[in-house]
């Protein structure tokens, strides 16, 4: 069983016992169920359903593994002549959720 949901405008495709990196949400901590209600598709071995905009009546249910963060970006800021040299590092937190159930 393969389906699309949204989680807060990110969009990902997941299936049965998938880890996916959503958005970091302090809210959620390890071991807490999560449902996702929006699911714009879902596909059961050759069977598929596509929302207008979402499928009625299903849901994503989802435990949270925990809290990491993403690889580092540099960011670089450079005028030459000028001196002006500025070396930034950014990293994006993610919330691990492993997908437990696809109701249809």
């Amino acid at each position: 069983m393969f389906a699309v949901i949204s989680d807060r405008g990110r969009q990902a495709g997941v299936r049965l016992g998938d880890v996916v990196s959503c958005d970091l949400n302090t809210d959620w901590n390890p071991g807490d169920s999560v449902t996702f209600d929006q699911v714009f598709l879902l596909s059961n071995e050759g069977d598929v359903k596509v929302g207008a905009p979402t499928v009625e009546g299903a849901s994503v249910t989802g435990e949270v593994v925990g809290h990491v963060k993403g690889k580092k970006e540099v960011v670089f800021r450079f005028k030459r002549r000028k001196n002006v040299r500025v070396k930034r590092g950014h990293r994006q937190g993610y919330t691990q959720v492993r997908i437990t159930k696809i109701d249809s």
